[in-house]
C-alpha cells in the first residue's frame, strides 16, 4: 500500500501566488536566486535561499542564514501573504512546457514506508546537503518544498484527476520560463476518501527528483519520533509532502557531461582510445537518437559514438545505463574521472539548456563535451526496484515544481 493523506496546506493568496511561486532551491545558486527575486519580497526564494537577505558573502550554512529563513516563512504568514486551508484537502498541480502536460496529487506521504523501502530512491544523496535541507526543515517546522514522486499509473486515479481538472483551479499562473503552473483544490470528502483508498492499492512510489529533500524529512521524523517515543503513525512528524505523477506522463532529459581536459592527451590519441570501445563517425545530430549512442563535441566537430557490443552487460540494471557505459568505457579509463561525484574535472549540463550549451562550454575552455540519450522512467524504476541507485546526474526532470505554491507547516 502506498499512503496519501489529505493536509491544511498554507497557500498565496490567490492574486500573490505568481509573485511568490519560485524555482526549487537546488536549481539556482545563491547569485541566480537573488537576481530572480530582485524586487520581489513575496518570492519563495526568500524561505528557500534566505542568504539572499543577508550580506553578500556569507557563509549559506551560517545561523543566520536559517534564522533568517525561519523569519521570512513566518512573516509570509504572519502578513497573510500565505493563507491556511480550513480543512485538510489533497491537491491536483499541473503543468504544462510546451505541449508536455502532467498532473499530479499533492498530499503527505510516510516516513515509515520509506524507512521499508516502499518509497524507493535511486540515486545517493550527499551529507552536507542533507545536512542543510534537514536544519530547514526542522527549524522552520515545514515542508516547505514538496518532493517528486512518481508511481505506477492507475487508470482511475487519472479519471479522477481529469474530473478535478475540468472545475476552476485555485492557481493558473505562467512563470518566466513559460511554464505552465495550475493548482486545483480536492476538498469534496468523498472524493479524498476515494484517492486515499485508491493510494492504497499502490504497492510503491518512486523518489524522481528531491532525494535531498526526501531524506531531510525522514531524519526530521526520526529525529522527532526519537523523543517522543513510538506512536500511532498518525504523527505529523511521521509524513512529509510530496507531488505523486503517473509514470506514464513524466518527461525526463538528457543529463549531459562536459570535461575540461583530456587527461593529458592529444585529440589524436584520446580518438584512438575511444575507438576501442566506441565506434566513432562524424554525427548528424548533435544529440544522440537512440539508447546506447552518444554524441562527443571536441575541436568544432559533432561525433557520434556507438558503444561497441559486449562492452557493457546490457541486461545489468546499473550498468546497462548510458550514463554507467559512458563512465565505465571513456571518462574513467581515459579520461580519468574515477569519482564523478567528487573530480573537479568534469561538470553536468541539464538537458533543458540544450545543445548550445555544450558547444559555448567547450568553445569557452573545456576540451570535450558528451550528450547522452535520456534516462527512461522504466529505467528509473528497475534500478529502484533491484534496490540499486544510478550514478550520480542520470536524470533531469522538466519541466520543475515550483516551490511556494503549497506549504506544509508541521503543526498544522
Amino acid at each position: 500500500m502506498s499512503q496519501l493523506k489529505p493536509f491544511r496546506a498554507h497557500r498565496p493568496r490567490p492574486d500573490l501566488a505568481g509573485q511568490v511561486a519560485a524555482v526549487p532551491y537546488d536549481v539556482v545558486n545563491t547569485q541566480e536566486a537573488a537576481e530572480l527575486a530582485k524586487g520581489n519580497p513575496h518570492s519563495f526564494l526568500h524561505v528557500g535561499r534566505p542568504e539572499i537577505d543577508l550580506p553578500a558573502g556569507i557563509d549559506v550554512h551560517a545561523d543566520e542564514v536559517y534564522a533568517q529563513g525561519v523569519a521570512n516563512l513566518r512573516a509570509m504568514i504572519r502578513d497573510g501573504v500565505l493563507l491556511h486551508e480550513d480543512a485538510p484537502c489533497l491537491y491536483v498541480y499541473q503543468q504544462r512546457m510546451g505541449d508536455h502536460v502532467q498532473a499530479g496529487l499533492v498530499g503527505l506521504c510516510s516516513v515509515e514506508e520509506y524507512e521499508t523501502g516502499q518509497i524507493k530512491r535511486h540515486e545517493f544523496t550527499r551529507k552536507d546537503k542533507e545536512d542543510d535541507r534537514t536544519r530547514h526543515v526542522t527549524e522552520q517546522a515545514a515542508n516547505a518544498e514538496p518532493v517528486f514522486l512518481t508511481y505506477k499509473a492507475v487508470p482511475y486515479i487519472d479519471h479522477i484527476v481529469n474530473d478535478v481538472r475540468k472545475q476552476a483551479p485555485i492557481y493558473d499562473v505562467v512563470t518566466p520560463d513559460g511554464i505552465g503552473h495550475t493548482v486545483w483544490i480536492v476538498s469534496d470528502e468523498a472524493v479524498i476518501y476515494e484517492l486515499v483508498h485508491l493510494f492504497n492499492g499502490v504497492p510503491a512510489l518512486y523518489i524522481a527528483d528531491g532525494h535531498h529533500r526526501t531524506a531531510a524529512a525522514i531524519r526530521y521524523g526520526q529525529a522527532r519520533r526519537a523523543v517522543e517515543g513510538p506512536g500511532n503513525g498518525e504523527e505529523p512528524y511521521e509524513s512529509f509532502m510530496a507531488v505523486v505523477f503517473p509514470h506514464d506522463q513524466l518527461k525526463i532529459m538528457d543529463y549531459n557531461r562536459v570535461v575540461k581536459d583530456l587527461n593529458g592527451l592529444t585529440p589524436e590519441a584520446f580518438l584512438a582510445k575511444v575507438r576501442e570501445k566506441f565506434d566513432v563517425s562524424v554525427a548528424a545530430h548533435r544529440d544522440p537518437q537512440s539508447p546506447t549512442t552518444f554524441g562527443m563535441y571536441m575541436g568544432g566537430t559533432w561525433y557520434e559514438l556507438s558503444a561497441k557490443p559486449g562492452t557493457f552487460p546490457a541486461s545489468d540494471p546499473v550498468r546497462g545505463l548510458d550514463v554507467s557505459i559512458l563512465q565505465e568505457n571513456l571518462l574513467g579509463p581515459i579520461l580519468g574521472i574515477d569519482d564523478p561525484r567528487t573530480n573537479t574535472r568534469i561538470d553536468f549540463v541539464g538537458g533543458i539548456r540544450g545543445m548550445d550549451e555544450l558547444e559555448r562550454r567547450v568553445k569557452e575552455g573545456c576540451a570535450v563535451a558528451f550528450s547522452l540519450y535520456p534516462t527512461s522512467l522504466s529505467q528509473l524504476m528497475s534500478v529502484a526496484d533491484a534496490g540499486e541507485v544510478m550514478p550520480p546526474k542520470s536524470t533531469w526532470f522538466e519541466p520543475k515544481l515550483r516551490s511556494g505554491l503549497l506549504v506544509r507547516m508541521y503543526e498544522g
